[in-house]
């Protein structure tokens, strides 16, 4: 019997996602295990998995598709012998299985002519029950920010898609605005302001954004802006814990511990110490968590990931280190290996700008976390020890804390354990 393929919820809160590319054609054979597709969520790409056998019998929706609602058809699988008739008959939820239009004819662009002609838009392809377009990402961009309505189109892409050369055309020949009232979905707010014009005479290239990094600009600056930062700033001598580091890694070739190995072993430690640092703001209520969860920042292709180490406080040096390389491993293949489990959620993050060679940084509060430590890189710097002057290998952490759930106090209090763990870094392995 022919199985129809949802869109899958890859996340607790995800409502809808794109189609990023599909692995499979219409007519392959399918088996269990077998990577169907590329989804991207609002986090990340991901990949989705055959769960039952047969032969791919139609793509219901192609690549490059976006806003698709979760639990929409997005494909069917025949068993092995049947016949593709049968997908006349079943209910796809309203999904467009018309036959594609065939592509318009293009006007020769060395043909002279007093007037460019118009685009055919007396005749639109075919679109779905529900109004469906099917259009390139690139040129559902343009026509939103352009103001040309794609549903008078005929794309010219395969399967009557609406690609960039379509919009362009339109565009100069005078296409028909969309009009407000028929538009299929709003734009979000950061998307909807058109781009600004270059500077006159300048080389520039506009890269549309991708699905996670319109997500992170928007998230970030609803942090500036709801959440009220501020910053504490405390200096570590780090020159006993690379002691310690050198030591532990001559020891044995199964690991090798880093610098941000100790941050992330000190900062459980502390917070397991200082619960009330460990905490959210709800609005109504803070909330206080019993398990202490961090989320490190990952920098990827696309912008940046948080993968967690759950319940750090109750691991290891080499555990911490283990998991920490296999987590940020993942998070950078492509598509990302992350299950959302392992990116969403976390009670504290942490930000290591240090093997860049970053002195201080601030960093921007991950909601609805109350505090993020940014680390600093270690260096050589000047200090007064017993009232001479010595040289010490100075490492600068940065809190930045809500304060509507950490008072500056209880942030400096964490801030003070803390670096008590890192100057005297034994003390982790008690």
């Amino acid at each position: 019997m022919a199985v129809r393929v949802l869109m899958p919820a890859l996340s607790p809160t995800m409502t809808e996602g794109n189609i990023a590319k599909w692995h499979k054609k219409e007519g392959d054979k399918i088996k269990s295990g077998d990577v169907l597709a590329e989804i991207e969520t609002d986090k990340a790409t991901m990949e989705v998995e055959a769960v039952d056998e047969g032969v791919l019998g139609r793509i219901v929706v192609p690549d490059g598709t976006q806003g698709v609602k979760v639990n929409t058809v997005i494909a069917v699988i025949l068993e092995d012998g049947e016949n593709a008739s049968v997908l006349a008959k079943m209910d796809l939820g309203g999904a467009a299985l018309a036959p594609a239009a065939p592509a318009a004819p293009m006007a020769p662009a060395n043909v002279a002519a007093p007037q460019a002609p118009a685009p055919q838009m007396s005749a639109p392809a075919p679109a779905a029950p529900q109004g469906r377009v099917f259009a390139s990402p690139l040129a559902r961009r343009m026509a939103e920010q352009s103001g040309v309505d794609l549903n008078a189109l005929r794309g010219t892409g395969p399967h009557g898609r609406v690609v960039k050369a379509d919009i362009e055309m339109a565009l100069s020949s005078g296409a028909p605005a969309r009009a407000a009232a028929a538009a299929p979905m709003a734009a979000p707010s950061y998307m909807a302001a058109p781009l600004p014009p270059g500077q006159p005479g300048a080389a520039y290239e506009d890269v549309p954004a991708s699905n996670m990094r319109r997500v992170v600009a928007q998230r970030l600056q609803e942090s500036k802006q709801q959440v009220p930062h501020f910053y504490l700033t405390i200096d570590c001598e780090i020159d006993a814990l690379l002691k310690l580091r050198a030591d532990l890694n001559a020891r044995s070739d199964a690991y090798k511990l880093s610098v941000n190995d100790f941050v992330v072993r000190a900062s459980a430690l502390a917070l397991r110490k200082l619960p009330k640092v460990n905490a959210s703001w709800l609005g109504t209520a803070i909330r206080y968590y019993k398990t202490v969860d961090i989320s490190v920042a990952v920098a990827v292709e696309d912008g940046l990931i948080t993968p967690i180490i759950r319940n750090a406080d109750q691991k290891g040096l080499v555990a911490l280190s283990e998991e920490m390389k296999g987590l940020a491993a993942r998070a950078r293949e492509k598509p990302m290996k992350l299950q959302p489990h392992e990116y969403q959620g976390g009670t504290f993050s942490i930000s290591n700008l240090g093997m860049y060679g970053i002195k201080q940084f601030e960093a921007i509060i991950n909601p609805p976390q109350a505090c993020i430590l940014a680390v600093g890189a270690g260096e050589q710097r000047a200090t007064v020890k017993d009232g001479a002057l010595a040289i010490a290998t100075v490492m600068s952490c940065t809190l930045s804390v809500d304060h509507r759930v950490v008072d500056g106090a209880a942030g400096a209090e964490f801030l003070k354990v803390f670096k008590g763990l890192i100057d005297d870094p034994l003390t982790m392995l008690l």
